[in-house]
């Protein structure tokens, strides 16, 4: 005999692995947003402090080369900030993760070529990033289709 008690439980018993398929995507997006929104933030507001320890030379001319650039830094950042505000609002979450690729892999090389004892941090929004596009690849078969037909 089933009562209302028992049937309520049976359809609110969800497999776990249902429930981890269904929050992971959540949970990466706003991982990733909160990255990027407090890190983008932070170019222009500076309330993390710098590392304590030096640079290497290569990362100061970098970053150097970028700062009398001068728009380099507000792009990158006002990037940043707009990316994480479009994923913790979940809108637009393809786009965002479009327009970020191209600063993810330049988190990658930095760390690759210049300064490879930080690249933990960066390794892990890459798998994010990776992740989320793999959640969305619909959204962006068409962008890969062979041939390309205007409307």
């Amino acid at each position: 005999m089933t009562t209302p008690a028992t049937l309520h439980a049976e359809a609110t018993s969800v497999p776990k692995a249902g429930l981890l398929r269904r929050c992971l995507p959540s949970a990466a997006r706003i991982l990733m947003g909160l990255v990027f929104l407090v890190f983008g933030l932070n170019g222009f507001l500076n309330f993390i402090p710098p590392p304590k320890t030096p640079m290497p030379e290569g990362a100061v001319a970098l970053f150097g080369g970028l700062m009398k650039a001068g728009y380099m830094f507000p792009l990158i950042f006002g990037t940043q900030a707009i990316v994480g505000a479009m994923l913790l609002a979940n809108r637009f979450v393809p786009l965002a993760l479009v327009l970020i690729a191209p600063v993810i892999v330049n988190i990658i090389a930095f760390h690759l070529f210049l300064e490879p004892s930080g690249i933990v941090p960066g390794a892990v929004v890459l798998l994010l990033e990776a992740y989320l596009a793999w959640v969305h690849r619909q959204a962006y078969r068409p962008l890969l289709a062979r041939r390309a037909t205007p409307t």
